[in-house]
């Protein structure tokens, strides 16, 4: 999950698992698997950098084998 913020000023969390596609026109749009879109204000290269660091912190409750 990610923080993301919408171009009105309000932040919700996103699902990162679900992207599908993010596109700048010049607005960040964010496609998820189920055709939903969302304009967000943050830059591609923060929501990449986001994306990493939640899959990160989620490697560290992984139990290995």
């Amino acid at each position: 999950m990610i923080n993301v913020t919408r171009l009105n000023g309000k932040a919700f969390t996103l699902n990162s698992d679900l992207i599908e596609t993010m596109e700048k026109t010049p607005d960040t749009v964010i496609t998820l698997t189920g055709g939903n879109k969302y304009v967000v204000s943050e830059p591609i290269e923060v929501l990449i950098e986001r994306i990493a660091e939640f899959r990160r912190r989620c490697q560290i409750f992984k139990v290995e084998d």
